[in-house]
C-alpha cells in the first residue's frame, strides 16, 4: 500500500475544509502521525486553520485550543503562518462582538504585511488589513486601497481565492457608491472563483450578495428565490450567518 506524505493530508484537509467538512478534515489531520518535526508542524498549523476558518464559519471556538498547540511546536519556518492565523481569529472575534483595539489589530496586519515571505501570503494579509479597516476602523478610503493591491497580487500569483475575496469587497464598496453593474460584475465573478476552488461557504456568501442585488434590482421574486437555496445549503452544513442573512431576504417587504 503506498504512504501518504504529511503534504498530501493538508491539502486533503485544505480541500475538505473549502468544502465545509471541517470535522472530517480535523479527524484526518488529527488521524495523521508523523515522525518527522517538520511534517508535525505542518499538520499542527493545518489543524489550527481548520479550526480558525470553522470559527468564522460557524461563530464556535475550536482555534483557541488548536493555535495553543501548534505554538508547542512552531519555529521561525511556520511563525509568520501562526502570527496570520492569531490575527484572523483575533479579527473575527471583533467582527463578531468582543472587545478589541483595532488599532492593535491594524498594526499587527501592517507587520505581517512587511514581513510577508511571498506575495501571495502578502496579499492575503493585505485583504484582512482591507477589512480591519472597512468593518473596525471605518476608513473606507484605506480599505478600498488594501482590497486594490490584494487583487493584484492575486492575479500575479494566480491565487483564484485571494482574488474572490477582493473582488466581493470591492464589490461591496461599488455596491454603497450606487454602482450596481459594478458591483455585479465584481460579485459574479467573485462567486466563480469561489465555485471554481470548492469553497462552499465562500460560493454562498457571494450567492446571498447576488439575492441581494437582484431585490435592489426590483427583481423580488427572484432575489427569493436565489436566497431560498442558498438558505437550504447553508442550514445543512450549517453557516448560521448565511441562515440569517438568506431568511432576511427570503422575507417580503411590506
Amino acid at each position: 500500500m503506498s504512504q501518504l506524505t504529511a503534504a498530501d493530508i493538508v491539502a486533503a484537509a485544505a480541500e475538505l475544509m473549502r468544502a465545509g467538512q471541517w470535522a472530517a478534515a480535523t479527524d484526518l489531520l488529527t488521524a495523521t502521525r508523523a515522525d518527522d518535526p517538520g511534517e508535525r508542524r505542518s499538520l499542527a498549523l493545518a489543524l489550527a486553520e481548520v479550526a480558525v476558518d470553522r470559527d468564522f464559519a460557524q461563530q464556535t471556538d475550536h482555534a483557541s485550543a488548536a493555535l495553543a498547540a501548534v505554538d508547542e511546536v512552531a519555529d521561525n519556518s511556520i511563525a509568520w503562518d501562526v502570527d496570520m492565523l492569531k490575527l484572523r481569529k483575533d479579527y473575527a472575534n471583533a467582527l463578531f462582538g468582543s472587545e478589541c483595539d483595532a488599532d492593535e489589530l491594524a498594526e499587527r496586519a501592517a507587520r505581517l504585511i512587511d514581513q510577508a515571505p511571498d506575495d501571495r501570503r502578502r496579499g492575503a494579509v493585505t485583504f484582512y488589513a482591507g477589512v480591519m479597516a472597512d468593518n473596525l476602523l471605518d476608513r473606507p478610503d484605506e480599505a478600498f486601497t488594501h482590497y486594490t493591491t490584494a487583487l493584484r497580487l492575486g492575479e500575479k500569483t494566480d491565487d483564484p481565492l485571494l482574488m474572490s475575496y477582493a473582488l466581493r469587497h470591492l464589490g461591496d464598496h461599488a455596491h454603497t457608491a450606487g454602482d450596481l453593474p459594478l458591483a455585479r460584475q465584481h460579485w459574479e465573478l467573485s462567486t466563480e472563483q469561489r465555485q471554481q476552488t470548492g469553497h462552499l461557504l465562500g460560493a454562498l456568501a457571494q450567492q446571498t450578495l447576488l439575492a441581494m442585488l437582484l431585490r435592489d434590482e426590483s427583481d423580488a421574486a427572484g432575489s427569493r428565490a436565489v436566497a431560498t437555496e442558498v438558505n437550504r445549503w447553508a442550514r445543512q452544513v450549517p453557516i448560521p450567518g448565511i441562515v440569517q442573512q438568506t431568511t432576511d431576504l427570503m422575507t417580503p417587504s411590506r
